[in-house]
């Protein structure tokens, strides 16, 4: 694929916000040379995405790995898809059976704004995983994923083994970037971020979210398909992050499972305070705090995220189990 994904209304879009998110310049400063540009040599994805109708609901997901081995379950996060996991699920492939959704509402999944809260999506969370026959799963969810996943271990009769969240809301009161403040918290910005579009949302996100990865344009053009005509969407999921963590925070010390909290310690967009306060009020949690590393850490570092993955998944849970 030769053609700009995002094209220059979209960059030109992007540098806008850029230039009223002051996080944006430390993360410039701080990026390797190219981290963030696109790359247009083929992508060649081991994951092979399908579709499925669940719940009336036609949703994107993917399936592979060692059958035999334990069950990784991957979430979406905001602004990509699955397919943002393809090299580490090429990584985990002999040892882990794995399984991806692009949850209601976002990658290329249908979802109208009936899902767009944290009840709702663990809710079809939980449909998914029986409906697939899911059970002892690991869960590895971050950004908007992570509160999803919570939720459902808080408020569902789950069948997660462990669950591995990051560099998404988890906590109140959540430490938010600029940015996130204000799609949050104002309307105004909610609606020029709509304005802009999702060329602009992920070319902004992409440049506040990497100091190393490049992402190749197959997998941008797949983010580009999966929010265009539903930015409005996402920024009222962003609206109802106060009201949905209320509903996960006072519930942080009973949690039953496991939990491996990650971040990325530039993360621009959520503080690493957030996986700090995480970590000490979840009872079963293990920290790591990637170093050198943007809000995508599974991409940025994203071979130092596999091998947490791989030891985690491998009997690294238990530990957590044990010390607390």
């Amino acid at each position: 694929m030769s053609q700009d994904p995002i094209g220059l209304l979209g960059r030109m879009n992007a540098a806008s916000l850029m230039l009223v998110t002051p996080e944006y310049f430390k993360v410039r400063a701080a990026r390797t040379k190219g981290a963030s540009k696109i790359r247009y040599e083929p992508a060649n994805f081991k994951m092979k995405p399908a579709f499925m109708t669940l719940d009336g609901v036609k949703i994107r997901t993917a399936k592979g790995g060692n059958p035999d081995g334990p069950t990784v379950l991957f979430l979406s996060p905001l602004p990509q898809s699955i397919l943002c996991y393809d090299k580490i699920w090429g990584a985990l492939s002999d040892e882990a059976s794995l399984i991806a959704l692009d949850m209601p509402g976002f990658g290329r999944s249908e979802g109208d704004m009936s899902y767009m809260t944290f009840a709702a999506q663990s809710a079809f969370l939980e449909k998914f995983i029986l409906e697939k026959g899911l059970r002892d799963v690991h869960i590895v969810a971050p950004d908007v994923a992570m509160p999803v996943a919570l939720h459902y271990v808080v408020h569902r009769d789950h069948r997660a083994k462990s669950l591995l969240i990051g560099d998404g809301p988890g906590i109140l009161p959540s430490t938010d970037g600029s940015l996130v403040k204000k799609i949050v918290h104002s309307g105004f910005w909610r609606l020029m971020v709509n304005m802009t579009g999702s060329r602009a949302f992920i070319a902004g996100a992409n440049q506040l979210g990497y100091l190393h990865y490049r992402p190749n344009a197959e997998e941008v053009a797949d983010y580009v398909a999966s929010y265009s005509g539903r930015i409005s969407q996402v920024s009222q999921y962003f609206k109802g992050y106060p009201e949905g963590l209320s509903a996960i925070d006072p519930h942080l010390e009973t949690l039953d499972v496991p939990v491996h909290v990650f971040w990325g310690d530039q993360d621009a967009f959520l503080t690493t305070d957030n996986a700090q306060r995480l970590h000490k009020r979840i009872p079963k949690s293990a920290l790591t705090i990637f170093k050198n590393c943007g809000h995508f850490c599974y991409q940025d570092q994203g071979v130092e995220f596999t091998q947490l993955v791989s030891k985690w998944i491998g009997g690294g849970y238990r530990m957590g189990e044990e010390d607390g």
